[in-house]
């Protein structure tokens, strides 16, 4: 199984790292000047937008303080054990994905990942062994050119030493895009899409996993390859997100 994701200790040359900080950029969604990666999201608009909210612990949507699992899932518990989100999927941080899904803004996704990573800072979660990025079909992929939940992952593997399983899981299947679909059909549109690589069930197998993906709307997708990963012998999954779509 390829993995070319940094093992922890890994570190870029101490002169580039210098050189990157102080290069200028600019706030995605104020445009207001800065410096460094971290910029492209400024201070006060993270202040504004993106404050950390209770959520429910098993499918990320926001709750009352005193609350730690929605009603929902207290009926219908999720496959997953735990799901974290930075934030809901509404203005800025829907057009900001759709910049880094459609438009090819790569240098959104460390400064994405490093909103989700502090959201899971935040939960005292259980630990987990390896990082799997939801993969895109190989035809969305060669016409995309990048999957943009591995450019998530490879920053949160870094930051919490972990390793990307980046072949592992894979989607031989091309499903139509499940915006527009109910979710029901949202279900059944993602069946059978995602297998693992053979290689990969031993080396899965008793292992505590979270799943990495860009939005996550009504957890049919996570829901489908969390379903595939018990099959093989995973021991536990979780959900990372950016994005959580409202109800």
């Amino acid at each position: 199984m390829f993995d070319p994701t940094p093992r922890a200790g890994t570190r870029l040359p101490s002169w580039l790292g210098r050189v990157a900080g102080a290069l200028p950029n600019r706030c995605a969604v104020c445009q207001a000047g800065g410096s460094g990666p971290e910029a492209r999201l400024c201070g006060d608009c993270l202040a504004c937008f993106a404050p950390l909210r209770p959520r429910c612990e098993r499918c990320a949507l926001q709750l009352p303080a005193a609350a730690t699992v929605c009603g929902r899932c207290v009926r219908e518990p999720p496959p997953w054990t735990h799901a974290v989100a930075a934030c809901d999927y509404g203005y800025p941080w829907d057009g900001l994905l759709g910049a880094l899904k459609f438009e090819a803004a790569i240098d959104l996704a460390p400064v994405l990942a490093l909103q989700l990573a502090r959201a899971v800072e935040a939960r005292a979660l259980p630990p987990i062994d390896v990082l799997l990025p939801v993969p895109l079909a190989p035809l969305r992929l060669r016409e995309r050119g990048y999957n943009q939940a591995l450019l998530l992952a490879q920053p949160l593997a870094r930051r919490f030493g972990l390793r990307v399983a980046v072949d592992a899981l894979q989607r031989p299947v091309e499903t139509p895009h499940q915006v527009a679909l109910p979710r029901e059909q949202r279900v059944a549109n993602v069946r059978g899409a995602f297998l693992l690589d053979r290689a990969a069930v031993a080396t899965l197998r008793g292992r505590h996993v979270a799943v990495v993906d860009d939005v996550m709307t009504t957890g049919a997708t996570i829901g489908e390859v969390t379903r595939v990963l018990h099959g093989a012998g995973v021991a536990s999954v979780q959900a990372w997100v950016v994005a959580r779509t409202p109800p």
